[in-house]
């Protein structure tokens, strides 16, 4: 294989793969979370919301994840937006057998 065949299967090989690096693939279920938790999580933490880094970013709100056998903060972050897509909060939804939570995830629009 000549060296100029060998730089163009290169090129093309990265640039799949970088195009590949930018897909969303947002799964079609629930997006429970683990298992059901007897302890209700506390109330939301009041959190100071910066600039965003750039126009049109998407403030993901914090919220209390299960861990180690305790509720734990995961503090909120800013996230570039997905086009066709808007953002479902994570929450906790109480039934029968304890609390539930609902992981946040992009749904289609």
């Amino acid at each position: 294989m000549s060296t100029l065949l060998k730089k163009i299967s290169l090129a093309a090989l990265l640039m799949t793969a970088f195009s590949l690096g930018a897909c969303v693939v947002v799964p079609a279920h629930r997006h429970y979370a683990g298992d059901v938790v007897a302890v209700a999580p506390p109330p939301p933490r009041v959190e100071i919301i910066g600039t965003a880094p750039s126009p049109g970013y998407v403030w993901i709100d914090g919220y209390w994840s299960w861990s180690g056998g305790r509720h734990e903060w995961v503090g909120g972050r800013w996230e570039a937006p997905h086009r066709g897509y808007r953002w479902v909060p994570h929450r906790w939804h109480h039934d029968r057998d304890g609390w539930r939570l609902h992981e946040g995830h992009w749904e289609r629009r």
